[in-house]
């Protein structure tokens, strides 16, 4: 169950805020970060190119908004 409660937490990595649960940094398996910071330190270990990246981070956040406005 969902709660109403929206923590914003900013990103030691980025700098943004972001809200929701946060990913483990890679780099010491302890230090919060957002969630995109999460995914490209995956496709970064998994060998993915910046731009790469970007491109998966893209299809997410739209397939996200697309799942938002279904609700």
């Amino acid at each position: 169950m969902r709660s109403g409660n929206k923590t914003a937490a900013v990103c030691p990595i980025c700098g943004r805020e972001y809200y929701g649960h946060p990913a483990l940094s890679r780099t010491d398996s302890e230090t919060p970060i957002c969630p995109d910071c999460g995914i490209r330190q995956a496709l970064t270990d998994a060998g993915f190119a910046a731009a790469e990246q970007e491109a998966v981070l893209e299809v997410i956040h739209r397939h996200n908004a697309m799942a938002r406005m279904d609700k």
